[in-house]
């Protein structure tokens, strides 16, 4: 199971990394164009924001498993003995079923997109709808591993920042 988070997370990342490349290189094109360095380019601000979509959908489940979601803890962390571990599963195992639950329906979102056809770049919008069904996917995924792994005794439920994780 080591070896199947590892490989999910090093795909997630380069994915995420992908995603993070083309945004850039959206952005400074279009600054170049508003500048007059470079006729202007009119599928830029479309390009940036489908990217930004992708590099959510790749870096939700990164942000569950390193623990760079929004988590308030107060609580759990305040709970005597195995309280905060029993919390911590709960909450993986409630982030797991919904975020599986949710992908029927995003595929739903997904095929409707297939009759849209983005006006700048003119691709169908099925390929930028799916970024939502890969983010509850990718979420329950992660959230799905950490039960497991905190069932097996593999982790604590802890985030994970070694320095495998940057």
């Amino acid at each position: 199971m080591t070896r199947l988070i590892s490989i999910l997370t090093s795909a997630a990342r380069i994915a995420t990394g992908l995603c993070f490349g083309v945004i850039i290189i959206a952005v400074i094109l279009q600054l170049l164009g508003r500048s007059g360095v470079i006729p202007s380019v009119i599928w830029t601000e479309e390009l940036t924001r489908f990217a930004l979509l992708w590099l959510v959908a790749f870096g939700a489940g990164l942000g569950l498993r390193s623990g760079d979601l929004v988590n308030v803890d107060l609580v759990c962390e305040a709970l005597p003995k195995r309280g905060p571990w029993i919390l911590r599963l709960i909450a993986a195992a409630v982030t797991a079923v919904f975020g599986l639950m949710l992908v029927s329906p995003a595929w739903l979102y997904t095929s409707i997109g297939a009759r849209q056809t983005a006006p700048a770049l003119g691709i169908k919008m099925d390929w930028i709808h799916a970024s939502s069904m890969v983010a509850l996917l990718l979420l329950g995924v992660f959230a799905a591993l950490r039960v497991v792994a905190m069932l097996t005794g593999d982790e604590d439920g802890l985030p994970h920042r070694g320095p495998e994780d940057f």
